[in-house]
């Protein structure tokens, strides 16, 4: 009969305790079980299994963050920045030996975790078990290589989770944007949905930085004899540069069809602006409205690119300037112009946002209003400068990103 002393039968326990947590832990990451229920696994183990009964794990994320605390206080590790100062110089398993540090004061190991050389967690080990020396008598270091492991797979597997979840979040933002697009699609008026008419011709590109943008231009019949037209630019990018831009709008489209004076429309739509941004953007615009009996465009330029005419009759250029500061730049709007332009068959008119003239090169080169001043006095109709402009600013960037929305409407005046 082979006899089997106590130290064997305990060192044989010890090691079926082991490979059954291994397998334990194996099989909740593999039942998809939350990080809670991982974490007190975990501390299951070293607790009640190995008598380990002061325990920290910090995961290491864009903050650190206490996710597991035994036999300190809960708020333990709670500022972030004293954590990073204390623990981002162990890059190995180290003994603590520095009492004076008050983080580490009531922790003999600490224990970093790295995944692929990228760090994913601490864990901080302390022995209150009556071991004075750190000899191999003790919980913490007669079992640190499964400690070690242990906590490898646990943070590994909660890294795993946070990605996935990410994940997930970025799919169902995307999904979001992808609606919102093409919502933003069906608001900006596409070429072939602007009304014929036998006064003007409209041509148009839109562009959006990323899926959605603050970019915005329309144009529609007031009456019998009035046209009106506008281009706007929320500050700002994304999506809720496209939610302000979306509601001022349907603000605008209801004041324009109730043929709102100009000057009141460019109040109210301020009065808009500054309740829905509560300060925080604004909004440059330019709108038109054109009498074809009286040949004159009537218009304000609230702070916005000055769109830029060209008379045929005296190949002149002309930048339209006059209006007022920006909408939901200020509370009340202290001075407010009406400019009035008379216009004559063969004359085009181009508006524009800054995303056109800001875009840049491979060199920080901006592509400026010099190549637009070119295009508008070459004969050719106005869906001919866009086009060309569209081209021009394809060369121009090359491969460089557009880092804003690019608006552009061109108008022939029949």
């Amino acid at each position: 009969m082979i006899r089997v002393d106590q130290s064997q039968q305990q060192q044989l326990e010890l090691a079926q305790f082991k490979l059954k947590s291994l397998l334990d832990i194996t099989l909740a990451i593999n039942a998809n079980s939350s990080a809670h229920d991982l974490l007190q696994k975990y501390r299951d183990i070293l607790c009640q299994g190995l008598n380990i009964h002061v325990i920290s794990v910090f995961i290491v994320n864009q903050n650190w963050k206490n996710v597991l605390t035994v036999g300190v206080p809960e708020d333990y590790g709670s500022n972030a920045d004293d954590v990073s100062s204390a623990l981002s110089c162990f890059t190995e398993i180290t003994r603590i030996s520095d009492r004076n540090d008050p983080l580490l004061k009531d922790f003999d190991v600490v224990i970093p975790v790295f995944h692929k050389n990228i760090q994913l967690a601490y864990v901080l080990l302390g022995d209150i078990a009556g071991y004075q020396s750190f000899d191999d008598e003790s919980p913490i270091f007669a079992n640190l290589d499964f400690v070690q492991t242990l906590a490898n797979i646990v943070t590994v597997a909660l890294e795993n989770k946070r990605l996935y979840k990410q994940a997930l979040e970025q799919e169902s933002l995307k999904k979001e944007l992808e609606v919102a697009s093409r919502l933003q699609a069906m608001l900006v008026p596409s070429e072939n949905s602007l009304p014929p008419n036998e006064y003007l011709d409209i041509a148009t590109f839109y562009q959006p930085h990323s899926m959605v943008g603050g970019d915005y231009y329309d144009f529609m019949k007031l009456n019998n004899n009035e046209y009106g037209f506008c281009i706007g630019d929320v500050s700002g990018k994304g999506i809720s540069a496209a939610i302000l831009m979306s509601n001022f709008q349907a603000n605008l489209r209801i004041l324009f069809k109730r043929s709102v004076p100009l000057i009141n429309l460019i109040k109210d739509l301020n009065q808009n602006v500054n309740r829905n941004s509560q300060g925080e953007r604004f909004v440059t615009f330019f709108i038109g409205k054109y009498n074809v009996i009286s040949k004159t465009l009537y218009y304000v330029n609230a702070g916005h690119n000055p769109p830029l005419l060209f008379k045929k009759k005296y190949s002149e250029l002309m930048y339209l300037t006059s209006g007022c500061v920006g909408l939901g730049m200020l509370e009340e709007i202290p001075q407010l112009t009406v400019g009035s332009v008379h216009i004559d068959s063969g004359d085009k008119l181009l508006c524009f946002t800054d995303g056109l003239i800001e875009a840049e090169n491979e060199h920080g080169t901006q592509f400026g209003t010099v190549p637009i001043e070119g295009a508008l006095t070459i004969d050719g109709s106005a869906a001919d400068v866009v086009h060309y402009l569209r081209t021009e600013l394809e060369h121009f960037i090359g491969d460089k990103e557009v880092h804003d929305d690019v608006s552009i409407m061109g108008i022939d005046f029949l």
